[in-house]
C-alpha cells in the first residue's frame, strides 16, 4: 500500500496549484482524477470528430504571482498582456466595444461617464486584490496574525478616504441595474459591464445582492492578463509531474479512508472504484463540498449541524455551454473579426426576463449569452481552416420543468443557434457538430453537484470567512488531516487557482 504525505483528489487547475506548491517544498503528492485527463471543466476534450473544446474558454484573472512561483512560463504558458475585447453585438452593426479602459461605440457623455466609472471600480477592485490570496480568518477567538489580517483590510478600506468608502460600502450592495442607470444610458453597453457580475451565479441585474462584489472579484489585480485555458492546464500538469507529483488519471475515488482515535476522526487515505487503497497524512478534496462531506466522506463521519449547513449550500448551475463544429469562421454583422468576447444581452431588461423565464424551471425564450471563437487564438483546437465556437448559454435551470427531455434540449439549441444567426448570418450553414451541456450535463459528466462552475453561489453568505460555511471556509475541515482547495472555498470559482494557492499555503502552515 503506497504511502503519500499528500493525496489530493481531482486534478483541476485547483488541485494542480495545490500540488505544484507542495511539491516546492518537497512534498511527495499523489493526485487521483476520475477522467481521463486532468483539468476538470477546463480540461480540452473531443466534442466531434478533429473539433475541441472546454467548458471554460477563458482564463481572464489569473493571478501572475501564481504564474511566477510556479515557473509556468517554463512548462510553455505565454502570457498575452492585452484586454480580451469585450463586444456588445447589435443586429444592425452599432456594436459596443469595451476594452480595458476604453469603450467604442456609444455617445460621447457615455465616455466620460465611463472613464469615471472605470477608474473608481479599478481602484476598489485593487484594493481587495491582496485578500483574494490569503485566507479569510473565522470570526471569533483570532490569534494575533488573524486579528491584524481583519486589520489591514480595514485600513486598505480606510485607505479610499471617507467618501470613496462610503461610496464603496453603498455600491457593494447595489442591484447592477441600479448602478448602471447611475452612470449610463446607453442599453447595450450595461449589458456589457453587468455581465460579468452575472455570469455563473443565481442573480439577475435587479437582484438585491452581491453582484458587484462579484464583479469587483473578476476585476481584481492581473484582470489584464489573457490566457488560453488548455495551455494553462498542460503548464500546470508539465511543472507538477516535473516536481515529482505522481498524477493517475481514470482513478475514481471511491470514498476517503477515515480513523477512529481518542480525539476523533482522521482522513487516512483514499479508496479507488478499483478496489485501491492509498495513505497519506493528509488528504484534499477540490471536490465541490457536497460531494466532498456528503459522498466521499459520509455524513455518519461528521456532527449533524455541520452537515445541514453543508447540505443547505446553494449549487444549483444556472449556464449551459453550446459548442458548435463549423467548417468555416462565422461572419458577424458589422465585425471585421470574432476575436474577444462576443455578447448577446440587447438589455439589462432582456437579461431580467431571461432570469425570470429560469425561476419558473423554463428555458429563456430569448437567450442571452457569451460567446467566443477559441479557433482565432487556437486554431489546433479543430481541423485546417475550420472553426469551433463556444457559446455560455446563461439562466437554464438546473431543474428544468421537463427534467431537460429531448424536446427541451433540442428547443434550447434551436433558439441559440437562431439567436447567433440573427448576429451573424449564415453561420447554421457552416454548422457540423454541435453539442449541448445542460446544467445537469456538467454534473453527471464533470462530478459537480447542481452543475455549478464554482461549486456553490457567489452570495453573501457563501463568501469569505463562510465559504462554503464556518467550521470548513479556512481550508482545514472538522475532520483532522482533510482539507479542501476547489471553487467553493475562498475566495470562489473561475480559472484563477487562488483556492489551490490558498490551500497550499494552509496547509504548508
Amino acid at each position: 500500500m503506497a504511502h503519500y504525505d499528500t493525496i489530493i483528489i481531482g486534478a483541476g487547475h485547483n488541485s494542480l496549484v495545490c500540488a505544484n506548491y507542495l511539491a516546492l517544498k518537497k512534498k511527495n503528492v499523489l493526485v487521483v482524477e476520475a477522467s481521463e485527463v486532468c483539468g476538470g471543466l477546463a480540461a480540452s476534450y473531443e466534442f466531434h470528430d478533429g473539433f475541441h473544446a472546454s467548458v471554460a474558454h477563458q482564463a481572464s484573472h489569473f493571478p501572475l504571482k501564481i504564474i511566477r512561483d510556479l515557473r509556468l512560463t517554463e512548462h510553455g504558458l505565454s502570457l498575452s498582456r492585452n484586454h480580451n475585447a469585450c463586444i456588445g453585438l447589435d443586429q444592425d452593426g452599432h456594436h459596443v466595444v469595451v476594452q480595458g479602459n476604453k469603450v467604442s461605440g456609444v455617445p460621447d457623455i457615455e465616455l466620460d461617464a465611463y472613464k469615471r466609472y472605470h477608474d473608481l471600480m479599478i481602484r476598489y477592485a485593487d484594493m481587495l486584490a491582496p485578500f483574494w490570496l490569503k485566507t479569510v480568518p473565522p470570526i471569533g477567538n483570532n490569534s494575533i496574525p488573524e486579528m491584524m489580517a481583519f486589520a489591514e483590510l480595514g485600513l486598505k478600506i480606510r485607505l479610499l478616504g471617507k467618501e470613496d468608502m462610503r461610496e464603496f460600502l453603498r455600491m457593494v450592495t447595489l442591484p447592477m441595474y441600479d448602478l448602471m442607470d447611475e452612470y449610463f444610458s446607453h442599453p447595450l453597453l450595461k449589458s456589457v459591464l453587468s455581465w460579468d457580475a452575472l455570469i455563473g451565479s443565481k442573480q439577475a441585474p435587479r437582484s438585491p445582492n452581491n453582484s458587484v462584489l462579484q464583479l469587483l472579484y473578476r476585476m481584481a489585480g492581473d484582470s489584464h492578463i489573457t490566457l488560453e485555458v488548455p495551455a494553462l492546464i498542460d503548464a500546470l500538469q508539465g511543472a507538477a509531474v516535473s516536481r515529482g507529483v505522481d498524477i493517475r488519471t481514470s482513478s475514481r475515488v471511491s470514498n476517503i479512508e477515515v480513523e477512529q482515535g481518542s480525539e476523533g476522526i482522521s482522513a487516512t487515505g483514499v479508496r479507488l472504484e478499483s478496489g485501491e487503497v492509498f495513505t497519506a497524512d493528509r488528504i484534499v478534496s477540490s471536490a465541490d463540498p457536497k460531494t466532498t462531506f456528503l459522498n466521499l466522506l459520509g455524513a455518519e463521519h461528521l456532527e449533524i449541524e455541520f452537515t445541514n449547513r453543508i447540505s443547505r449550500v446553494r449549487d444549483q448551475g444556472l449556464v449551459s455551454k453550446l459548442h458548435l463544429a463549423l467548417s468555416g469562421l462565422p461572419s458577424f454583422t458589422g465585425l471585421t473579426s470574432a476575436a474577444g468576447r462576443l455578447f448577446i444581452a440587447p438589455s439589462l431588461e432582456k437579461i431580467e426576463i431571461a432570469f425570470d423565464n429560469a425561476k419558473y424551471g423554463e428555458s429563456p425564450v430569448e437567450p442571452v449569452m457569451e460567446i467566443t471563437v477559441p479557433t482565432l487564438g487556437n486554431p489546433g483546437l479543430a481541423p485546417e481552416g475550420q472553426h469551433v465556437l463556444s457559446a455560455h448559454v446563461m439562466y437554464t435551470p438546473f431543474k428544468h420543468k421537463s427534467a431537460w427531455d429531448e424536446a427541451a434540449r433540442t428547443g434550447l439549441t434551436t433558439k441559440v443557434i437562431d439567436a447567433i444567426e440573427t448576429y451573424a448570418p449564415g453561420t447554421r450553414s457552416l454548422i457540423i457538430g454541435q453539442e449541448l451541456l445542460t446544467p445537469v450535463d456538467l454534473e453527471s459528466r464533470f462530478n459537480t453537484s447542481g452543475g455549478h462552475w464554482h461549486h456553490g453561489d457567489f452570495a453573501l453568505d457563501q463568501l469569505l470567512m463562510m465559504r462554503p460555511t464556518p467550521g470548513a471556509a479556512q481550508y482545514g475541515t472538522p475532520v483532522s488531516g482533510l482539507y479542501l482547495c476547489g471553487a467553493g472555498t475562498h475566495p470562489a470559482g473561475d480559472i484563477t487557482g487562488m483556492p489551490g494557492h490558498n490551500a497550499a499555503r494552509k496547509i504548508l502552515s
